[in-house]
């Protein structure tokens, strides 16, 4: 159980090795820090009842999506930029799924080409997908994406207009974008939300555009209305994210511990649901499946990883994370991850 004292390590190192303006980037928040804290807490808040003396039969923490089946169901949640943490980059992170038999969300803003690192990965990869402004841009990059390999497309929604939050180095930008996206021109009197950026950003219709594009699975990244998650159902949406970005978009929102819940209740079984934002246990991971979530996505403690040790420190992380869920399934009595759902939480 030495997850907890792997990431503290790795938090300290990672900050002690990388540049302030780089660690502040990794850290930041839409607000001061108390919805990253908040997402923490909540699921330390939910607390488990030991089942001693359970016959675990062929116990194993295998999840099966998609036609895809991996070892464990801890997803690597899309970080853009990821050279800045480690020259290994994405790569480097890809590299490290493939050992650790999982799967990974490639960024749109990824400093490596998607088609490097598919190939490096030996296996196909999912990519996340912001929107280009337009249906004719979002339809280039979706294209390179699919062509390279993709296996799913995770389309987030929730950061209508992403736009990096620091001057990026030399050497380091989203090379599998044609150009940046700009603003579009307002005139005296206009909003620069509403009329410039906002006035690019995607509405269910494009969803709707979108599923017609994508043969491969389509999930929705960024839900946390019952309503929305409806929604993306109708729209012939395969699975859903359900998140708040970490913290880095809006603050003061529901922790997703908060309408999890409810999201699991309104989609009926009808789509897959993932979740992310605050996981940093393999406890954690294990709520999320008994609150009815069939796999989450990790993101700031790999790229600790990342930042202190590249592809190693990947691999370690997410090594950690599902040893300690194995130990939290047999300190419960379960022995798959259809049993977690049966597990009280209190």
């Amino acid at each position: 159980m030495q997850s907890l004292p792997l990431l503290s390590h790795y938090i300290q190192q990672a900050q002690a090795k990388l540049p302030a303006t780089v660690w502040h980037y990794l850290q930041s928040d839409a607000g001061d820090g108390r919805q990253r804290n908040a997402n923490e807490v909540a699921w330390q808040a939910l607390k488990l009842m030991p089942r001693p003396l359970q016959t675990l039969h062929h116990a194993n923490t295998v999840c099966e999506m998609f036609g895809e089946r991996w070892a464990h169901p801890i997803l690597l949640a899309p970080v853009a930029y990821q050279r800045l943490f480690h020259e290994d980059g994405e790569i480097g992170t890809a590299i490290a799924c493939n050992a650790q038999q999982g799967q990974m969300m490639v960024s749109s803003l990824a400093s490596q080409t998607i088609e490097q690192i598919i190939q490096q990965a030996q296996q196909p990869l999912w990519f996340q997908l912001y929107w280009q402004g337009d249906r004719a841009r979002t339809a280039v990059l979706l294209q390179k994406a699919l062509a390279s390999g993709a296996s799913a497309v995770v389309f987030t929604v929730d950061a209508p207009v992403k736009q990096s939050l620091m001057d990026l180095p030399e050497g380091i930008s989203a090379v599998n974008l044609a150009q940046a996206l700009a603003p579009r021109p307002i005139t005296p009197g206009q909003s620069n939300v509403f009329d410039g950026w906002m006035s690019q950003a995607p509405t269910w219709e494009d969803v709707q555009w979108l599923r017609q594009q994508v043969k491969v699975p389509l999930l929705v990244k960024g839900l946390m209305h019952v309503d929305d998650a409806k929604r993306a159902v109708d729209a012939g949406c395969d699975g859903i994210v359900v998140s708040n970005h970490g913290g880095r978009v809006l603050d003061h929102t529901p922790t997703v511990t908060a309408v999890l819940p409810q999201l699991v209740n309104a989609v009926g079984g009808q789509c897959k649901i993932l979740v992310d934002s605050g996981f940093r246990s393999g406890q954690d991971v294990f709520k999320a499946l008994a609150m009815g979530a069939d796999a989450v996505c990790i993101g700031r403690p790999y790229v600790w990883g990342l930042a202190t040790e590249g592809a190693m420190g990947v691999a370690k992380v997410i090594r950690w994370m599902r040893d300690e869920l194995e130990m939290t399934m047999a300190l419960t009595g379960v022995s798959s991850l259809d049993d977690i759902r049966q597990v009280d939480l209190y």
